[in-house]
């Protein structure tokens, strides 16, 4: 007998796999320590005039979507009317059959707004004016839908430049989320391009001419963030930087830099290697996690690019090799004895195997999976994305050590995407149950779960219990 899309066991495929769902996973609260989620509009409690606003607003991936739809650019990024770019996407999603998107949307709809018609160009009308009327609703609020979805914590992605003001305002206020920061030091690599980076150290310190005032301008920040509840560092690359160079060539380079003149790559490349080699030290004094985001082609549409400006939706998956700059980056620390907590999130699949084994090589008591192959990332959010690596990190390390899924969304309505990988979680460990490949242990089988949904996250990161404010 044919299912009914997104009933209540959308993705379970076995009575296991349902019952782990609905009976361990479903209600556990929600970590989300990875986002792009702006905390001004946390502190703010943000509310939205439109769902074009909230929703199309900063969305890469249904951009990308709609321009493969053929919209024209000023009904995505462009001056076209809010109604004209909903009706816009509204004319793309019946083409995104067996995308993400498709389900995504139709998740939040749901779950978001209690609409279960599907979208399209016939039903537009309808949701525009639903989903406007639940977007005047009290409770509808940056704030109202992390209560809504039991968010236990955030954690932003910031610039050491940033006073974390916003933060320090929701934690000290009612919102039952606590929102943590941060540190991403990324544009202290930007010496191929001065006129970014010369704005940016005016910000960062006083009179910052060496690598040696650089370094102790960012140690000090480090520790302004630490004091205001970071624990987290987040750095975006195309690969590991794992070839610094000596300090005073650091010191020519940034030189030349403070004067206007660009670095090429290879010196790029080996400043930004004697930087995180620093920053990797410090992140495992103070006790916090590494986050290497590895793989991204930046802005490879020229012309786009020049048009639109960087983070318009044009990004690519990179094609280096990864794996002999991960560990030699990996060992460098470790050789000092200053490795720190890692998760190493990759964007191109062909890399699975490569990064999950790098990661085994690195483990070390007392921390359990401390070196993570983080989940599946931006072109590998996908079902099968998810799924090659929960199957790789199973087959060549711990699952049940696994820190979970985060959405590295903008979007307050993307929490559903938590649902979607729980779903699709307990789906993959219920059929092994029915397979025999697992134990027919329930008690096992939902301390997996539970423990891969929530509590290794709570763990990992040293977070407190804050489950009991989302449950008053």
């Amino acid at each position: 007998m044919a299912r009914t899309y997104l009933d209540d066991d959308f993705l379970l495929f076995s009575e296991t796999a349902k019952k782990l769902f609905h009976d361990t996973a479903k209600d556990l609260p929600i970590i989300d320590y990875h986002t792009h989620l702006p905390p001004d509009e946390v502190a703010n409690d943000k509310r939205w005039e439109n769902i074009t606003d909230l929703w199309l607003g900063h969305d890469h991936y249904k951009w990308r979507a709609m321009r493969a739809n053929g919209i024209p650019e000023s009904h995505i990024t462009g001056d076209a009317a809010p109604r004209e770019k909903f009706e816009a996407y509204a004319e793309t999603i019946p083409n995104s059959l067996r995308n993400p998107l498709y389900d995504w949307t139709h998740l939040e709809l749901r779950r978001c707004f209690g609409i279960d018609t599907l979208l399209s160009p016939e039903t537009a009308d309808e949701i525009w004016e639903r989903c406007n009327e639940r977007l005047s609703e009290p409770d509808f609020s940056a704030q109202g839908l992390l209560r809504k979805f039991r968010v236990d914590a955030v954690g932003t992605t910031d610039d050491p430049t940033d006073t974390l003001s916003h933060h320090e305002t929701v934690n000290d206020s009612s919102c039952p989320t606590r929102t943590y920061p941060t540190f991403r030091p990324d544009k202290a690599f930007f010496v191929d391009r001065p006129d970014l980076l010369n704005a940016w150290l005016d910000q960062l310190g006083d009179q910052i001419e060496t690598f040696s005032d650089l370094l102790g301008a960012l140690k000090a920040r480090q520790e302004y963030f630490h004091e205001r509840g970071c624990r987290m560092t987040d750095h975006g690359m195309r690969y590991a930087l794992a070839n610094p160079c000596h300090e005073s060539e650091a010191d020519r380079i940034l030189a030349h830099a403070r004067d206007g003149q660009a670095a090429n790559p290879e010196e790029t490349d080996q400043f930004g290697a004697l930087i995180m080699y620093h920053v990797g030290q410090w992140v495992a004094e103070k006790n916090w996690t590494m986050q290497l985001h590895l793989g991204p082609r930046r802005n490879p549409n020229t012309r786009l690019f020049e048009q639109l400006g960087p983070d318009s939706g044009f990004d690519t998956i990179g094609d280096w090799p990864q794996g002999e700059s991960v560990i030699s980056f990996l060992d460098s620390l470790s050789e000092i004895n200053k490795l720190p907590k890692t998760i190493i999130y990759n964007l191109n699949p062909r890399d699975n195997a490569v990064l999950a084994a790098a990661c085994g090589s690195f483990q070390e008591a007392p921390i359990r999976g401390k070196v993570q192959f983080g989940s599946g990332w931006w072109f590998n959010d996908t079902l099968q994305g998810m799924e090659d690596q929960i199957n790789t990190l199973s087959s060549i390390g711990l699952l049940s050590h696994f820190v979970g899924m985060l959405t590295d969304s903008r979007s307050f309505l993307s929490f559903p995407r938590h649902e979607y990988f729980r779903r699709l979680l307990c789906n993959t460990i219920g059929q092994d149950v029915e397979d025999g490949k697992l134990p027919n242990d329930e008690r096992l089988m939902s301390n997996l779960v539970g423990n891969i949904c929530y509590h290794n996250a709570r763990s990992y990161f040293g977070l407190p219990h804050h489950t009991e404010n989302l449950l008053a």
